[in-house]
C-alpha cells in the first residue's frame, strides 16, 4: 500500500486536501471520487515534502507578478515551437527569467524532466504559481502533441488577464484619489475645524437650526466617541468574514455582486469573460468537455458560475447539448449559449467560445470606462455638498444671532 496526498473539490465547492492509502494511484482516485469529490491534484505521499520544499522557493526569493508569469509562458510556448526538446525549453528560460523565483523553480523542473517526468507534472509541484487549470492543459498539450499550441494559448490567456487588471488598476487611480481626498477633507472639518467653531454656538440651545445640531453631533460622535465607530466596523468585518466564511454566504455574497446596480452588470461580463476564455483554452488543449466545465467554472471566480458549471457539466454527462444546458443553468448569457451552440454545430467550440470572450472583454472596456467617468463627477458633488452643508450649519446660527441683535 502507498499512501497519496491529494486535492480534491467537495460538492459544496470548497478545497480539501488529506492522504489516502490505496495500492495505485488509479485506485486512491477512486477512493477519493467515492466521497463525491472531484479529485483535482493527487500524488504520492514522498512527493508532499518535496512540495513542501518546493513552495518555499516563493517564500525565499520573493513573490512572481502575473505579468513574469505570462512571460515564463510565452518564452516556453515561443521556445518549444522554434523546435526545441522540453528540457531545453526549460533551462533557456531559467538562464532568461528574471525572476529569481521563476528560475529556481524552472531549473527544479528541469532536473525533474530530465529524470523522466513531464513538464506538467514538475510544475504542478507549485500549485499557487501554477494552479491546476494552468497543469491540466498542459499535460492535455504534451498528451495530443500540441505543446507549442496550448503553452501560446496559455500565455495569451495570462497577458490578456495582466492587461486586464492593468486597466482596471489604472482607471481606478484617479477615482481613489479623489475618494481618499474627500474622505480627508470630511475627517478634517469634522474633528478640527468644527470643534473650534463649537464653543460659538454653546449658548444658543434649541435655538441652533436642525443642520447645525447634526453637524455637532456628528462631531462629538467622531472626536468623543470614536470606539463606537471602531467597534462598529469591527463587528461588521467578523460579521462579513462569518458570513463567507460558509459555503452559503460565499454563494450568496457572490450573487450580489452579480445584482449591484451598474457594477454587477460589468463584472457578470467579465465573469462569463474569463470563463469562456478557460474554456475554450482546455478545450483547445485537449481537456476532456467535463473536465474543462468543471475547471472553468472554478476559474470564473464566482460561486454561482461555479455551481452552474457543476449543472451544465451533470447534464453534459446524462447526454445534454453543452449550449441546452448552459441555457437550462440560467447565469450564462444568451451571448455566450448561442455561439456555443454554433460551435457545437460546426465542431469549432474553442473558436467560438474565444470570439465571445473578446466581444464581452471590448464591452467591459466599455463598461469600466463608462463607471469610471460616473464616479469622479459623483465624489466631486458630494465633497462639495459636504462642504456647503458645513459652511450652512455655521453661518445659519450666525445670521439668526446677528438678526436678534438687531
Amino acid at each position: 500500500m502507498t499512501t497519496f496526498s491529494y486535492v480534491a473539490l467537495e460538492p459544496s465547492g470548497q478545497r480539501k486536501s488529506g492522504f489516502v492509502d490505496a495500492a495505485t494511484k488509479e485506485a486512491a482516485i477512486a477512493a477519493v471520487s467515492t466521497a463525491g469529490r472531484f479529485v483535482l491534484e493527487i500524488k504520492e505521499e514522498s512527493g508532499r515534502k518535496t512540495k513542501g520544499m518546493t513552495s518555499d522557493v516563493s517564500k525565499r526569493k520573493g513573490k512572481v507578478s502575473r505579468g513574469e508569469l505570462a512571460l515564463f509562458s510565452r518564452r516556453m510556448a515561443d521556445l518549444s515551437e522554434a523546435g526545441l526538446p522540453l528540457d531545453r525549453v526549460l533551462q533557456v528560460v531559467a538562464e532568461q527569467s528574471e525572476s529569481q523565483t521563476l528560475t529556481e523553480i524552472a531549473a527544479n523542473a528541469l532536473k525533474e524532466v530530465r529524470g523522466g517526468k513531464p513538464v506538467s507534472d514538475a510544475l504542478a509541484a507549485y500549485p499557487k504559481l501554477f494552479p491546476t487549470v494552468y497543469t491540466q492543459t498542459l499535460r492535455a498539450g504534451e498528451t495530443s502533441g500540441q505543446f507549442p499550441e496550448v503553452t501560446g494559448r496559455l500565455a495569451e490567456f495570462q497577458e490578456n488577464e495582466v492587461a486586464r487588471r492593468s486597466q482596471v488598476v489604472s482607471a481606478l487611480i484617479y477615482p481613489t484619489i479623489l475618494g481618499l481626498t474627500a474622505i480627508f477633507v470630511v475627517i478634517f472639518l469634522l474633528t478640527f475645524v468644527v470643534p473650534r467653531l463649537s464653543g460659538v454656538f454653546e449658548g444658543m440651545g434649541d435655538q441652533l437650526p436642525a443642520s447645525t445640531k447634526l453637524l455637532l453631533a456628528s462631531t462629538d460622535l467622531l472626536t468623543k466617541q470614536w470606539y463606537v465607530i471602531v467597534g462598529v466596523l469591527v463587528a461588521a468585518i467578523i460579521g462579513y468574514r462569518m458570513w463567507v466564511s460558509t459555503p452559503a454566504g460565499l454563494v450568496q455574497r457572490d450573487a450580489l455582486i452579480l445584482k449591484a446596480p451598474v457594477l454587477g452588470s460589468v463584472i457578470r461580463k467579465a465573469t462569463v469573460s474569463r470563463f469562456a476564455r478557460v474554456l475554450s483554452t482546455l478545450l483547445f488543449g485537449g481537456v476532456p468537455i467535463l473536465n474543462a466545465l468543471e475547471l472553468s467554472g472554478l476559474a470564473a471566480g464566482n460561486r454561482v458560475f461555479l455551481i452552474s458549471a457543476k449543472q451544465v457539466e451533470t447534464e453534459v454527462r446524462e447526454g445534454v447539448a453543452i449550449a441546452q444546458a448552459m441555457r437550462d443553468a440560467g447565469a450564462f448569457p444568451p451571448v455566450l449559449t448561442h455561439m456555443v451552440a454554433i460551435g457545437e454545430e460546426t465542431g469549432d467550440l474553442p473558436k467560438m467560445l474565444g470570439r465571445v470572450a473578446d466581444s464581452l472583454d471590448f464591452e467591459v472596456d466599455n463598461g469600466m470606462r463608462r463607471l469610471t467617468a460616473m464616479v469622479e463627477p459623483i465624489i466631486v458633488l458630494f465633497m462639495g455638498s459636504f462642504v456647503g452643508f458645513v459652511v450652512l450649519s455655521v453661518l445659519l446660527p450666525i445670521y439668526a444671532a446677528q438678526n436678534q441683535i438687531k
